[in-house]
């Protein structure tokens, strides 16, 4: 049985293809289009992942969508009769149902050529594609089930639990109350304008002290049973059209917040404005309120299921720190989040609710990597450095062939000991929104003065934002007070403070790092260098970062050579080749 699943019509937009129950490719389109977050329908990347797996249309059994507008149909019905929102905000509502709904048309562009799709549309509700793409990956069949995102399909949190291949949802959160939304309106407030930019308050916060964390409890209020209620006179998404854009480009969001929160927490930043220490303190407010909610909500959910394991998924579970909370401060001893917890992993969990509605069949095997997307072979790589002749030959570019993965990962950790930032791309992209050792830019974690080095020379970014280190899994316990499995680098942890002297490029101002645990079994030649580098330094990890410049993570080949063309990147290594920039005298 073939399932495409789709993240459609919206940000992220995102396709994955499951043959008989076994995922064997997903990738964003972003990817393909090279726009960050690009929003609409992917045709790019369903068309990629058709070819991968030698299919066309008419293969498939079904279509996944990770939307249903069906869903929770009573309740926007009785909303809109009571609230009459902006008309304009209504027809925006109608006009992206009908496009979920009416996806052939679409699918035809995907493959034209091959044979006209004839399977069935599944319209998979949001929440629940969102906790399938976490639990039926999850490396424990049985595990409470919390997603926290800004809304889908009327909803914007859900819990119940999993168990096998089945999943109960129990509870929600509903329109107009949102975290996500609270989260969105905090990170435009402080001057970050762009979608997805949410992170940067997370990395910014602890610079903070949470003198504002009162004010957030008015904003944000909790109730009975760790739910929570939005203040809505600090916001503008349940009465307006705040301009959500979702077609064919860069997804752009107008500010959801009011002027009763500028009256609240005193003048909104300008974007590019400097940072000045109240703008420190309502980072640090917002989050400490994020997680206080959260937390109160995995609190009280725990004594209804009596499970030690919790699955998150979401655009909530792309926090972090609030993840590496879960196990210190509530009743779950274990937490799992997976690679894309947001809404392109929808894409991934629409596919897999699908199939074992379908086929009954058992749950599959725990993720162990996210390498789903395109690989490229010796002869795709040969001959992108051989187009890339004329810019290598101007810059004074080496390129030569390693002599096998041993000396290849003996000289890869000597340059990176020696300071210099090197180019990785290996294997298979990753999908979700990190770099997990195929397509990574790799560092000296040692040297105090790395992140300043990567954001002069490469990632052009704001200095504030904390770097993280991929480490052996058998290392973990020694270096982080928390001997856990990080696969997909979703939870921040507090570094020993005895190692952090050592590691400080990848020590955030708290004491706190966001490993990534690499396991030989999910990326053999990623572990060996990282082994490697350990012998020569002591070290067991290195700092990684994603192979980009302010652009989506490289796809490509040609990509990866650009990227390091036009940047002060030192080496890039592309599958056995080793190209090199010459040492400035």
């Amino acid at each position: 049985m073939n399932v495409l699943g789709l993240n459609a019509w919206h940000a992220d937009a995102a396709a994955a293809l499951l043959v008989d129950g076994r995922l064997v490719a997903a990738a964003e389109e972003e990817r393909f289009r090279r726009v960050k977050h690009w929003a609409g329908f992917p045709s790019e990347a369903a068309g990629w992942c058709l070819r991968e797996a030698g299919l066309d249309l008419g293969d498939l059994d079904v279509v996944a969508v990770n939307r249903d507008p069906r869903a929770n149909l009573w309740r926007k019905t009785a909303y809109a009769l009571r609230h009459r929102p902006d008309r304009r905000l209504v027809r925006e509502r109608l006009r992206n149902a009908r496009r979920i709904m009416g996806m052939e048309e679409e699918l035809g562009r995907v493959a034209p050529a091959g044979r006209p799709f004839d399977g069935r549309i599944r319209n998979v509700e949001h929440h629940r594609a969102h906790q399938a793409s976490s639990f039926l990956v999850a490396p424990f069949s049985e595990a409470v089930l919390f997603s926290v995102d800004g809304f889908g399909d009327f909803s914007s949190a859900s819990w119940g639990v999993g168990r096998g291949a089945n999943m109960r949802l129990d509870g929600r959160v509903y329109f107009p109350h949102s975290l996500g939304i609270f989260y969105l309106a905090m990170t435009q407030y402080l001057g970050f304008p762009k979608y997805g930019d949410e992170y940067k308050v997370m990395g910014l916060a602890p610079y903070g002290k949470p003198t504002q964390l009162d004010a957030m409890r008015r904003v944000v209020s909790s109730e009975p049973a760790g739910e929570f209620r939005l203040n809505l006179e600090y916001f503008r998404h349940h009465r307006e059209d705040l301009g959500y854009r979702w077609e064919g480009g860069e997804p752009t969001v107008d500010v959801h917040y009011t002027d009763a929160l500028i009256d609240l927490l005193g003048p909104a930043r300008m974007p590019g404005m400097e940072l000045d220490p109240r703008h420190l303190d309502v980072a640090r407010s917002a989050q400490a309120r994020f997680e206080e909610v959260i937390l109160e909500m995995l609190r009280s959910i725990h004594p209804r299921y009596g499970l030690d394991a919790v699955v998150v998924s979401g655009g909530g579970a792309m926090n972090s720190v609030a993840n590496g909370k879960v196990t210190r401060e509530t009743p779950f001893s274990r937490i799992f989040a997976p690679p894309a917890p947001g809404d392109a992993g929808g894409a991934i969990g629409a596919a897999l609710v699908a199939w074992t509605e379908t086929t009954g069949g058992a749950r599959p095997d725990p993720m162990l990597h996210s390498s789903y997307g395109p690989g490229y072979g010796r002869d795709r790589l040969e001959a992108a450095i051989r187009d890339a002749g004329g810019p290598l030959e101007a810059a004074g570019c080496d390129v030569r062939e390693a002599e096998g993965e041993a000396a290849l990962c003996r000289e890869v950790a000597a340059r990176i000991a020696d300071g210099e930032v090197l180019g990785w791309f290996q294997g298979r992209m990753e999908v979700g929104p990190r770099a997990l050792g195929n397509r990574s830019i790799l560092c000296d974690p040692r040297r105090p003065d790395m992140r300043d080095v990567i954001n002069a020379k490469i990632k052009l970014r704001e200095s504030f934002r904390p770097f993280a280190p991929s480490i052996l899994r058998e290392a973990m316990g020694e270096w982080f007070e928390v001997d856990d499995d990080v696969p997909f680098m979703m939870k921040v942890y507090e570094i020993r403070e005895e190692k952090r002297a050592l590691i400080p490029a990848v020590t955030h101002v708290d004491g706190t790092g966001r490993p990534h645990t690499v396991r030989p079994e999910a990326n053999p030649l990623y572990h060996r260098l990282i082994r490697t580098f350990e012998e020569r330094t002591g070290v067991p990890m290195v700092l990684n970062t994603s192979f980009n410049e302010n652009e989506p993570i490289v796809n490509r080949p040609e990509e990866a050579l650009d990227c390091f063309l036009r940047t002060e990147m030192d080496t890039l290594v592309l599958g056995p080749f080793v190209v090199t920039k010459p040492r400035p005298a």
